[in-house]
C-alpha cells in the first residue's frame, strides 16, 4: 500500500540536529551561485534547494478561524531546460463564501557576476493574475533575468476561510529536493486526519503548546439600542499542536512508460478536517464515508438539480428515437447526439459551470454538463443510466471519502448485459472506451436516491493490432511490399485523436520519417470518422536502409522499420506501480520472398514466452520454404496494473522482445 494514515502510526524524532540549519530567504551564497551541476544529479535542469510550508489559524470576530499558509522557497537553475522553473502558479478558489487570497512577496534574482552577486527584484509587469473557471483563479509570477547558474527565491500568502481542507504538500517533484519542510499549527479545537501517499515517509515532530491568539471584539447591536461603535482587545487561548514534516536530499521523481501518473506516487502529506470541538459546544464530527460524500454531492444544485432538466432536448430526442426499438443503437444515438451538439470546452470538475441548458443551446460545455445531458436524456428514453464520479489521471487516484476525491464525471447506463460506460466529451470514444483521462482504477457511480457503489473503470476487452507485412528482398539490399494494419477500440481511439487533424501530406511525411526514411505509396485509409468500425491503412513501400550487404552476404530483421529498438523501461529500480492501461493483443503476420540466387544460412529461433502470472505473452514463430520466409508474431498484456516488484521480470522480459525483434536473417549465395 503506498498510503499511510499517519494519525494512525505517528513518528517522533529528535529535531535537534536538523533544527540546526536555518534555512530563510535573503541568505544566498556565492558557493551556491557558482555551483554548476547538482551534487548528486549532473543530469538536473534545475534543483530545489529548500522549500518551507508553514500553515497558522487566524481569527477574528467577523470571520472566526481563517488558514493561513506561508510557503518559502529557493531553486538552483542549472540549464535552460529549467528556466520553467522560474515560474510559480498558485490556485486559489476565486467564489463564494470560502474565497481565498494570494500575496506573492520576496521575489528576487540572484546572479553571480564578475565574482559578486547580483540581485534583480520581480517588478508588478512579471505578476499576473488568470482566470481558470467560475470557481477558481491562478495567481503567477514570471522571475526577472534568468540565466543558467541563477538562483530565485520567493514566498506566498494563501488566506482561506475555508478550514475543512489544508494545502496539500509535495515533497518529491521532478527535480532533486534538497529540503522540504512542511509545518503544521493547529488550535485544538480542531483534529485534522493526515494522510500520506508515495514511498518517502518523512520525519515528523509534534510539540504541544498554550497558544493566545489577541483579536477585536465588539458587542453585537441589540433591536432597539443605539449603535455601538466601541471595541475591546480580547485574546483567545488554547493549546496548539505543532506538527512538522521533514525530508533532506530527495532525487528527482523519474517519470517512465507505463506510469498511471507520477503524482500519485510521490511523497506528499494531504490534511482534511475531521472533528471540530469549540468550549461549550456540541462536538462536530466530520468523518465521513463514500455515501455520505455522493450523497452530497447529488443533492448540489450544479449536479443533481442539473440533471433533473429535460425540457430543453425533448424535441430533439424524440425526433431522433422515432421508430428506432434496438436498445444497442437507442443508447449510440443517444451519445452520438450529444457528443455533436455539446463540445468540450476543456473544463474538468463535476459541477456544472453555466448550466445545461446553456451548455447545450451554445454548443459547448464542461464535463459536468456534457455528461449530466447525456446521462438525462438517457433517463427520459428510459434507460437506467446515472452519473459516475471520476478522478481523472492528473488529479490521482480517489482512496479516501473525500468530495475533493473526484474532478470528473461520466455517464453509466446498467443493462441487462452488464454496466456501459461513456463520456460524451471526447468525439472519438465509442461506447465502453473511454478517453485515457478517465482510466483511472475506480469511479463511484450515483443513483437517484444518492446511494452509491464503486465501479471498475479500467477496460477489459481487449484493444488489437493486427498487421500483415509482406515484401520481395533483392540482391542489391532493397526491399519493396506492402504493408496492412488494424487497429481498435482504444488502439483506434488514440490514432484518430493523434491523427484526424493531420492533413494526408503530413501524416505520409511524418510516417516516413518515423519508419526510417522509407519510400511510402499508394496510402490507403478507411473511413475513420466511422467510430463504430476498426482503423485500416495500408500502403506500398520501398526500403532500403534496413538491409545490409556485407561480404556478398544480406543481413536483415524480418520487421525492417518495424523492429523496436528501445526498451521502454529504462531505470534500474521502480518504486510504484507498471501502468498498461488497457490490456492489448497484437498479432504480425510476415511473408518475405528471398532473391532466387540466395539460401538461408541462419535466421532466429522461435520462441514462445510469458511471464510467470501470464501478465504478458510473446511468441515468436518462423519457418522457411524454399525462397520464402515465413514469420508470426503474437503479443499480448493481460493484467493492466502490475506491483513494483514485477518491475525487472517486465524489464528482462521486453529487453527478450527487442532482441528478438533485431535478430537478424543471413543470406548467402548459392
Amino acid at each position: 500500500m503506498i498510503l499511510k494514515n499517519l494519525s494512525v502510526v505517528f513518528i517522533l524524532i529528535n529535531f535537534s540536529v536538523l533544527s540546526a540549519q536555518k534555512l530563510d530567504l535573503g541568505k544566498v551564497s556565492i558557493e551556491e551561485l557558482a555551483e554548476k551541476t547538482h551534487p548528486k544529479d549532473s543530469s538536473a535542469a534545475a534543483a530545489i534547494l529548500f522549500k518551507k510550508g508553514t500553515v497558522n489559524f487566524e481569527y477574528s470576530q467577523d470571520r472566526g478561524f481563517e488558514i493561513v499558509t506561508e510557503v518559502k522557497a529557493r531553486i538552483k537553475i542549472y540549464k535552460k531546460e529549467g528556466y520553467n522553473w522560474a515560474n510559480e502558479i498558485v490556485a486559489y478558489n476565486d467564489s463564494g463564501q470560502f474565497k481565498e487570497t494570494v500575496f506573492f512577496s520576496n521575489a528576487v534574482t540572484y546572479n553571480l557576476v564578475n565574482g559578486k552577486i547580483e540581485k534583480t527584484k520581480l517588478k508588478s509587469d512579471g505578476e499576473f493574475n488568470e482566470k481558470v473557471n467560475k470557481y477558481w483563479s491562478q495567481k503567477k509570477i514570471t522571475m526577472p533575468n534568468i540565466k543558467e547558474g541563477s538562483i530565485i527565491e520567493f514566498s506566498y500568502m494563501l488566506k482561506s476561510h475555508s478550514i475543512g481542507k489544508m494545502m496539500d504538500w509535495s515533497f518529491q517533484t521532478s527535480i532533486p529536493v534538497n529540503y522540504s519542510e512542511f509545518k503544521t499549527n493547529i488550535p485544538d479545537y480542531f483534529n485534522y486526519t493526515p494522510r500520506q501517499k508515495g514511498f518517502v515517509f518523512p520525519q515528523i515532530k509534534v510539540e504541544k503548546i498554550q497558544t493566545t491568539r489577541n483579536y477585536n471584539y465588539r458587542e453585537a447591536n441589540q433591536p432597539g439600542r443605539d449603535v455601538v461603535h466601541s471595541t475591546s482587545q480580547e485574546k483567545l487561548e488554547f493549546e496548539e499542536i505543532q506538527t512538522t514534516y521533514l525530508l533532506k536530499n530527495l532525487s528527482a521523481m523519474k517519470d517512465e512508460a507505463f506510469v498511471n501518473n507520477i503524482e500519485n506516487y510521490t511523497s506528499s502529506i494531504a490534511h482534511e478536517l475531521s472533528l471540530i470541538r469549540y468550549p461549550n459546544q456540541p462536538m462536530k464530527d466530520f468523518a465521513t464515508d463514500w455515501e455520505a460524500v455522493t450523497k452530497k454531492i447529488y443533492e448540489d444544485d450544479d449536479f443533481g438539480a442539473e440533471l433533473n432538466k429535460n425540457g430543453y432536448y425533448e424535441e430533439d430526442l424524440k425526433t431522433l428515437l422515432t421508430g428506432v426499438v434496438n436498445v444497442n443503437e437507442k443508447i449510440e444515438m443517444i451519445f452520438k447526439l450529444v457528443k455533436s451538439k455539446v463540445k468540450w470546452n476543456d473544463y474538468t470538475g463535476y459541477s456544472c459551470i453555466d448550466g445545461v441548458k446553456k451548455a447545450y443551446k451554445e454548443g459547448a460545455g464542461n464535463v459536468a454538463e456534457i455528461n449530466l445531458i447525456l446521462t438525462s436524456m438517457l433517463r427520459s428514453a428510459n434507460f437506467e443510466a446515472n452519473p459516475v464520479l471520476v478522478s481523472t489521471r492528473s488529479n490521482g487516484i480517489a482512496l479516501f471519502p473525500s468530495r475533493a476525491a473526484f474532478n470528473y464525471v461520466i455517464c453509466g447506463v446498467e443493462t441487462a448485459k452488464g454496466l456501459i460506460l461513456l463520456d460524451a466529451t471526447e468525439k472519438y470514444a465509442v461506447p465502453n472506451v473511454l478517453p485515457l483521462r478517465a482510466l483511472n482504477w475506480n469511479g463511484r457511480l450515483i443513483r437517484k436516491d444518492g446511494t452509491s457503489e464503486s465501479v471498475e473503470l479500467m477496460p477489459t476487452m481487449y484493444s488489437n493490432e493486427r498487421m500483415l507485412l509482406n515484401f520481395v528482398l533483392d540482391n542489391k539490399g532493397a526491399a519493396e511490399g506492402t504493408l496492412k494494419q488494424q487497429l481498435t477500440n482504444h488502439k483506434a481511439l488514440i490514432f484518430r485523436k493523434k491523427h484526424f487533424s493531420t492533413s494526408k501530406v503530413n501524416y505520409l511525411e511524418n510516417l516516413e520519417n518515423t519508419y526510417n526514411n522509407i519510400e511510402i505509396n499508394d496510402y490507403a485509409r478507411n473511413d475513420e470518422a466511422d467510430l463504430d468500425k476498426a482503423i485500416i491503412e495500408s500502403f506500398s513501400f520501398k526500403d532500403t536502409k534496413d538491409v545490409e550487404i556485407i561480404n556478398n552476404k544480406i543481413y536483415f530483421s524480418p520487421l525492417l522499420f518495424l523492429a523496436k529498438k528501445e526498451n521502454p523501461f529504462k531505470q534500474e529500480v521502480r518504486e510504484y506501480p507498471i501502468d498498461f492501461g488497457f490490456p492489448v493483443n497484437d498479432q504480425q503476420t510476415i511473408s518475405i520472398e528471398i532473391p532466387e540466387d540466395y539460401v538461408v544460412e541462419s535466421m532466429p529461433k522461435s520462441i514462445n514466452i510469458a511471464t510467470e502470472d501470464g501478465t504478458v505473452t510473446y511468441k515468436y514463430l518462423i519457418n522457411n520454404v524454399d525462397n520464402k520466409i515465413y514469420i508470426a508474431i503474437s503479443s499480448s498484456i493481460n493484467e493492466l496494473i502490475v506491483a513494483a516488484d514485477f518491475y525487472t521480470i517486465l524489464k528482462d522480459f521486453f529487453r527478450q522482445i527487442i532482441e528478438k525483434q533485431n535478430e537478424k536473417i543471413v543470406l548467402v549465395k548459392k
